[in-house]
């Protein structure tokens, strides 16, 4: 059995689950490009708290955590089965740092529904939803990442979701595809750092841009995961999806073990007019 990929998207507003645009037709081109998974295994930025955990629940819940946009979103399930056995296989790699079986309590946040309602629409794949450990500093999370290796030799996709660029405080309504100077330069650093050692991505701690690319750590943090996965397994990142949204987000998606060619493109969805830039709900 070949080794699944693992993949980082840049996910951006939740509005993109109702577009079809330059980055969701992307995100659906990679879904049939990929081979079918036995079960995905997903870091969202959105579940981000003081544990490791992973949902371990027969049937996730769809989780809408945001406020302030149309009904059509609130309206968006995503029913995947849940798999209790891929959770205890996560858990087991991770050991010896704890993981929790999340049984009852969190589910499928929009940080994962919104990329793979594009990617895997059948709805049909399990899915399991790993935390990100609030607490903990960076280099856990490349280490957790390169715990989770493995089983991509079981047929199981890592998929992070977050943005490499992420400052709602900065977003710009007039540059709908474009970005600030500074946004550019950190995507692009951090593009080249992935290309050649993803294992010393935190590298990119010291750029200077790092501050504004990253003002709060739970967009960053999935693509550390995908970064310790390929570090481990010898593989550099390649970005196959480019572009920006609102002058300070990125919405550049990375694969590790996955012959996609990278685009450049743009028409990601922008947050309705009306909704505060909170860094909570997007």
């Amino acid at each position: 059995m070949s080794r699944m990929p693992a993949i980082f998207i840049g996910h951006g507003s939740p509005m993109n689950t109702l577009e079809l645009n330059g980055f969701t037709r992307g995100w659906k081109a990679v879904g049939k490009a990929l081979p079918r998974p036995r079960a995905i295994v997903v870091i969202s930025a959105h579940w981000f708290f003081g544990a490791t955990a992973v949902t371990a629940m027969e049937r996730p819940r769809t989780i809408h955590d945001f406020y302030g946009f149309p009904p059509e979103l609130f309206a968006v399930q995503y029913p995947a089965p849940g798999a209790p056995d891929v959770a205890q296989e996560v858990a087991d790699a991770l050991a010896p740092v704890w993981c929790g079986l999340d049984r009852d309590q969190w589910g499928l946040d929009h940080g994962t529904w919104s990329v793979l309602v594009h990617v895997y629409p059948d709805r049909d794949i399990p899915v399991v939803q790993l935390s990100i450990n609030a607490l903990k500093p960076f280099d856990y999370h490349v280490q957790l990442g390169r715990k989770l290796a493995p089983l991509r030799d079981s047929n199981i996709l890592i998929l992070a979701s977050g943005n490499v660029v992420h400052n709602l405080r900065r977003v710009e309504w007039d540059k709908p595809d474009s970005a600030f100077d500074w946004a550019e330069r950190f995507d692009d650093a951090a593009m080249d750092q992935l290309r050649s050692n993803p294992g010393d991505i935190l590298k990119l701690v010291d750029h200077p841009d790092y501050a504004l690319a990253v003002p709060t750590p739970d967009h960053f943090i999935p693509l550390l995961y995908i970064a310790g996965v390929a570090a481990e397994s010898g593989e550099p990142m390649e970005p196959f999806l480019k572009g920006y949204s609102m002058g300070s987000l990125s919405m550049t998606c990375y694969s590790a073990g996955a012959d996609l060619h990278c685009v450049e493109t743009e028409g990601a969805a922008e947050i309705p007019e009306g909704v505060p830039p909170d860094e909570t709900n997007t």
